[in-house]
């Protein structure tokens, strides 16, 4: 693993794109787990976003896991 190149590109669609492909990864991770335990890690990643102090990274983040869970749902 230490090989692969994880480099991000300077471009700001490419990097739109790639955070677009990694909300699509966690939902899917997330729908192949048991629905208990997804529901813990969103539960989880919640209260992280709750113990955030700054607030425009926690308003993000929020929004990142309100559009995890609809596609969760879905």
């Amino acid at each position: 693993m230490s090989q692969i190149d994880f480099s991000t590109s300077e471009h700001t669609q490419a990097l739109a794109n790639e955070v677009a492909c990694l909300k699509a990864m966690i939902t899917l991770m997330l729908k192949g787990m048991g629905q208990a335990d997804a529901g813990k890690v969103i539960i989880n990643m919640e209260r992280f976003v709750a113990q955030l102090e700054d607030t425009q990274q926690a308003e993000v983040f929020s929004n990142t896991i309100k559009q995890i869970k609809f596609a969760y749902r879905q």
